[in-house]
């Protein structure tokens, strides 16, 4: 087993460790505001270094550690983004008596949206990773076919705005992490 790493490519490890331990606790409910966008600003920073720096991490453990902490990020830290989105989106509530675009009621109308989320951030972070990005495509069709009777029968645009808005979150957030990858 070789492990090969120089100084800016252990950096690199680093930090999406720290950024994958951010998402973590992000999943908590008095973690969410603290350690959500700390786990977006060690994503940016480790984007940024894998660009940056001119990196070396050979090696199959060394490789296989990259890209398993950029699959786990991908997978654990895009739910509290995209929560988080949700909040800035719903900032100062809905309209009295308006209860159908509430994001409770989305919620209720698309059941099983954050494990969907995170089938669909996998889905995508390997494809990129593994140099397939049609895969993306795949990834979002099958999304998008098996969510349209729900959208269709929703009623309401509100919960197509929260299937798009989620689904980009999910996608921006899954294809930087595979940035991190593509780029050291």
């Amino acid at each position: 087993m070789r492990w090969d790493v120089d100084p800016a490519g252990a950096m690199l490890l680093v930090l999406l460790g720290a950024a994958v331990l951010a998402a973590c606790w992000a999943w908590t409910r008095t973690g969410a505001r603290t350690w959500t966008p700390i786990s977006l600003l060690l994503l940016l920073a480790s984007l940024a270094w894998a660009g940056a720096a001119d990196l070396q991490v050979a090696g199959d453990a060394p490789r296989t550690l990259l890209v398993g902490l950029a699959g786990v990020l991908a997978v654990v830290g895009g739910g509290p983004v995209t929560a988080a989105l949700f909040d800035v989106v719903d900032q100062g509530g809905t309209a009295a008596g308006d209860e159908d675009d509430s994001l409770e009621h989305a919620g209720e109308l698309l059941r099983g949206g954050a494990w969907i989320g995170a089938l669909e951030r996998a889905g995508v972070v390997a494809a990129l990773v593994a140099g397939w990005p049609e895969g993306t495509a795949v990834v979002l069709a099958l999304k998008g076919l098996g969510r349209y009777p729900e959208l269709r029968n929703a009623g309401t645009g509100a919960v197509a705005e929260r299937f798009i808005i989620g689904t980009f979150s999910s996608v921006l957030w899954a294809a930087a992490c595979a940035a991190c990858v593509v780029l050291a």
